[in-house]
């Protein structure tokens, strides 16, 4: 729609009329966000409580002393022997230090660093490699850097598994997506859990090319052996960069050119970077040494089509409680539970918390506040997921949905099998598995972002109303005392007649049921610090914003092609 300026006479459209009568309205600089002065919640605990205060607390300490010693484990990959050879006799840069010389500092956050964990086939550390979300040139990305310390840098099912979750995290979140390839190829003894299924290793490359036509950005960095089906991986990446006399790209290494033609040719000839940079034109920058190849990434970021806002300069409202009170907080299980407004009030700006029909469905906390300044809506077990709680969950879901807040959960759901010991009880029931039914549908078609943090019981149906991992959330983490599994220990009786199939079943659950398992097999995101879960989901509210800030977004009809 146009009309005609009346003083210069210009023909101008209905839109740029409105901003020269109201400027206030649209000027960008001058926006500012409604004011809001949510109640403040009483986070302070009853002396009443103080039993449960100190027996959850015990229980923290014991689960975080066995989250360091996993961590020490990780953080030593394939051991010294293995890190000897990578960096004396391959004269090759450790995945954390190469991580130092990309990133803009070290506040970054990591994605399943225990994954690898206590499997069948044995320990994996890290998958053998380090995926995550760090700042790059001020942009946050996604990254995944193989550790070649770990079994030569071979490809697991667990290590496909996580790289596909840190692709997954790319696409929901629009990150770009740096891979730094160090990788000696798949691990043939277990090929059949790598390469037939859609969420085997080729679902790695189909993600690039989709990614590719998302316009979400990705470069890759030769920085090792790139052998086989991994050759792929920096050739579909819009851009590439190879350091010299370290990086070799090839189909087939040395040995297997030998064994089919008898032929001998190094590395370097059969894939090196003058090869490729020069002659094949796979790979498009040229480092003489690891540092100028982190450079040159750096570089390359910087061309993105990002327009970042100047940083907040405004002050936060910090928590009224200290954040240390929630291991104390951390239930040691379900019957070990206080009030969920102690931990909220100890994550929100302020302690405020604007709580949505606070005298219906108790058993379910739903409100408003912020988290470092963003606004959140936030959904938390106080209790059983009864017909009232899922209705009203339903009811804030959606409403979250229509106005793009995003949803923080906290989930600390039920353990008890649910029993129909008569009519009326079966009726309420049936009434409470179709408003938890609809509270599910909300939950999976809510379109906003969703962040989940298992505080405390992560059981059966109620765990999926309460945005758990088959439902999608942006991110899920876990406390270290969280207990994951359809039944919790001790409830196998109420389903198994059999004495002693109830005590096996029972034993399996106590050793499958902790969050360390869950999380050596990539079934959360991380394993947190309870007193960490502020800074935590800040960050991810920081990264899942910046999508706004990509200038072009449109999809295209097909991925990037390498001519």
């Amino acid at each position: 729609m146009e009309c005609v300026h009346h003083y210069t006479g210009r023909t101008l459209s209905l839109l740029a009329v409105r901003r020269q009568r109201y400027p206030l309205r649209h000027h960008a600089a001058q926006r500012r966000r409604l004011p809001s002065a949510f109640p403040k919640i009483d986070g302070a605990f009853q002396l009443i409580h103080r039993h449960v205060f100190e027996a959850n607390l015990q229980n923290s300490h014991r689960c975080q002393q066995r989250f360091i010693e996993h961590r020490e484990k990780m953080l030593k990959g394939g051991g010294e022997r293995s890190i000897y050879q990578h960096t004396q006799r391959k004269q090759k840069v450790l995945v954390r230090d190469r991580l130092r010389m990309l990133l803009d500092d070290e506040d970054y956050l990591e994605l399943c660093p225990f994954a690898g964990l206590g499997l069948p086939y044995g320990d994996v550390p890290s998958a053998s490699s380090v995926s995550g979300i760090g700042k790059i040139n001020g942009l946050w990305c996604v990254f995944i850097a193989s550790d070649a310390t770990v079994k030569a840098g071979l490809t697991y099912p667990i290590s496909v598994t996580k790289t596909l979750r840190a692709q997954e995290v790319a696409i929901q979140n629009r990150l770009p997506c740096v891979y730094l390839v160090d990788n000696s190829g798949a691990f043939l003894p277990l090929q059949s859990g790598l390469f037939s299924d859609k969420n085997h290793a080729g679902r790695f490359f189909y993600n690039e090319a989709v990614m590719s036509a998302m316009k979400i950005p990705q470069l890759a960095v030769v920085c090792g052996a790139c052998i086989a089906g991994g050759a792929y991986a920096p050739v579909m990446a819009e851009e590439a960069v190879i350091v010299h006399r370290i990086g070799t790209l090839s189909l087939g290494g040395p040995l297997l050119v030998k064994a089919a033609t008898g032929e001998e040719v190094s590395p370097e000839d059969l894939g090196g970077a003058k090869l490729h940079t020069e002659v094949s034109g796979c790979i498009d920058y040229f480092a003489a040494v690891e540092s100028e190849a982190y450079e040159c990434t750096r570089n390359i970021i910087s061309t993105f089509n990002f327009e970042l806002p100047e940083e907040s300069t405004t002050e936060l409202e910090e928590p009224l409680y200290s954040a240390e009170e929630l291991m104390g907080l951390a239930p040691k299980s379900y019957n070990y539970s206080l009030d969920i407004r102690l931990i909220v009030s100890r994550l929100t700006d302020g302690s405020r918390l604007q709580e949505f029909k606070a005298r219906y469905g108790t058993t379910l906390l739903t409100g408003f506040a912020r988290i470092e300044g963003h606004q959140v809506g936030i959904v938390a077990n106080n209790g059983e997921l009864t017909y009232e709680a899922s209705l009203k969950g339903s009811h804030f879901v959606q409403l979250c949905d229509q106005r793009d807040i995003p949803l923080i959960f906290l989930q600390n759901t039920a353990p008890q099998p649910v029993q129909t010991l008569s009519q009326a009880k079966a009726e309420t029931h049936s009434k409470t598995l179709k408003a938890q039914g609809s509270m599910m549908s909300a939950v999976a078609c809510a379109s906003t972002p969703k962040i989940t943090v298992v505080v405390g019981g992560c059981h059966g149906a109620d765990s999926y109303a309460m945005c758990g991992r088959a439902f999608e959330p942006n991110f899920l983490f876990l406390w270290p005392n969280a207990r994951v599994s359809i039944l919790a220990p001790g409830y196998a009786g109420a389903l198994v007649q059999d004495e002693e199939e109830t005590m096996r079943i029972n034993e399996q659950l106590e050793e499958e049921i902790s969050a360390f398992f869950s999380s050596g097999r990539i079934w959360d995101d991380g394993v947190i610090f309870p007193q960490d879960t502020r800074k935590v989901l800040g960050k991810c509210l920081k990264i899942i914003k910046q999508k706004r800030y990509q200038l072009s977004t449109e999809k295209q009809t097909c991925p990037f092609l390498r001519m």
